[in-house]
């Protein structure tokens, strides 16, 4: 040889391969060869100080604390029988709460539509006072339900003109939470 003292052996006990740009290990000091350099390779026994992963909760996306000599699995696996907060046969939070107080009328709304006469809630078919026969009539109406919203420069009772655009905001977020 021309260069005896040109490179390294690797540390590993099965490889002693002869390395020329070997790679020192950080944590334990020794040198290895590039198939034997990863912590998991030579299996370094001070690893555990560096490798260091923290669960996550395949239900709830929690990220689960875990104390040295622990197992993964079963400390996830306690996680879920006891602190998880989803509950698969928990009731889901209702999107659609707001009863339409007309009479034969069953539909709900994700947003309250409250007549500012009689202060019932209503659907947006039976929002407008003439379409839900308004009892308290405190001013004339006009005698058409959509048109008169848009004829009219103030909206009729405490809609609001924006609350369509925060409907059709509320209902794409909730459809891409059911699709997702």
């Amino acid at each position: 040889m021309e260069f005896p003292d040109l490179g390294k052996h690797c540390s590993e006990k099965t490889c002693k391969q002869l390395d020329f740009l070997p790679v020192k290990c950080d944590m334990c000091k020794q040198d290895f060869c590039k198939d034997h350099f990863t912590y998991a390779a030579h299996k370094c026994p001070c690893a555990f100080q560096k490798d260091v992963q923290v669960p996550v909760c395949p239900l709830c996306n929690i990220p689960i604390p875990i104390k040295k000599g622990q197992v993964p699995d079963v400390v996830v696996g306690d996680h879920m029988d006891r602190d998880c907060g989803y509950h698969p046969g928990k009731k889901k939070e209702k999107i659609f709460t707001y009863r339409c107080s007309k009479e034969g009328c069953k539909k709900k709304e994700m947003l309250q539509m409250v007549c500012a006469q009689c202060h019932g809630n209503f659907c947006i078919q039976h929002r407008h006072p003439l379409d839900h026969s308004c009892t308290h009539r405190s001013r004339p109406t006009i005698k058409a339900g959509f048109s008169s919203v848009t004829a009219s420069p103030k909206p009729l009772g405490d809609f609001h003109p924006l609350a369509a655009g925060r409907l059709a905001n509320r209902l794409t977020n909730w459809f891409t939470r059911l699709v997702l």
